[in-house]
């Protein structure tokens, strides 16, 4: 049973993954088996070890994927390790301030990366798979604000709600040549996104006081469930997000 949680002999490409949770999930990916090529904007110096020291190839690829053209970042990953049988989209950034006075620049950055990025890159990897004609994985990570509405950053809510129906739309086109698309809805994790909120002493309450494990979630949190979306365990698993979020949403 454990062998079809098995990614020995895999390729996963993972975007962000030069900190927080994209570095935990490569590092995941990468003890289970999977050489990583990964894209962030700059260069994935400290998860590149950890991955080599886990025995495992590590291709690093420098792009702003808000501005820059995918296929030539699918076509170096192909190139330097000779196929992609997994994408994770995680690459995404947020912006706070009252509805009122949310600016259309933060507006658009955040819906560039976090949405329009992801679907392009998808549409790409997809193409790759399908060429290869082995089938694929892609996840795609959503969030708490993809099933709530949250306040102060509606450029994050709309694009990570997005991010949710596209999950779904993906699974139910691409099903049909054997690619599966599902997605991760972290909780609040210990990341670089989450700090304003971790040092805002009544927020972080407020937050502990939610979730019923009562902590933060990490990174390795999120390994388990990637490493079961990308192996042949979840073959049957298709258009769905799992809550990776320590009861949150059940409180």
């Amino acid at each position: 049973m454990l062998d079809k949680f098995s990614l020995a002999g895999k390729v996963a490409m993972v975007t962000g993954c030069n900190t927080g949770l994209g570095q935990g999930m490569a590092l995941g990916l990468a003890a289970a088996g999977c050489d990583i090529a990964g894209v962030s904007r700059r260069a994935a110096r400290e998860t590149s070890a950890k991955v080599h020291a886990l025995g495992r190839r590590f291709v690093a690829i420098e792009a702003d994927l808000a501005t820059a053209p995918v296929q030539p970042l699918v076509t170096e990953a192909v190139g330097a390790l000779g196929r992609i049988d997994i994408l994770v989209n995680n690459a995404g950034i947020i912006r706070r301030d009252d509805a009122l006075d949310f600016s259309e620049k933060d507006w658009d950055e955040v819906m560039d990366l976090n949405l329009k990025a992801l679907f392009f890159l998808s549409q790409a990897v997809a193409r790759q798979f399908i060429a290869q004609g082995s089938g694929g994985k892609i996840i795609n990570v959503a969030s708490m604000l993809s099933f709530q509405g949250g306040i102060r950053v509606p450029s994050y809510t709309a694009s990570k709600s997005g991010v949710l129906g596209l999950t779904r739309l993906l699974a139910n086109e691409w099903a049909p040549y054997g690619i599966n698309v599902n997605g991760i809805a972290p909780g609040y994790m210990a990341t670089n996104n989450t700090q304003a909120l971790r040092e805002d002493a009544e927020r972080n309450e407020e937050i502990l006081g939610r979730i019923p494990a009562g902590r933060w979630g990490t990174p390795e949190d999120l390994q388990g469930p990637v490493i079961f979306l990308a192996s042949k365990a979840s073959d049957y698993v298709n258009g769905y997000t799992l809550a990776v979020d320590g009861g949150w949403l059940a409180r």
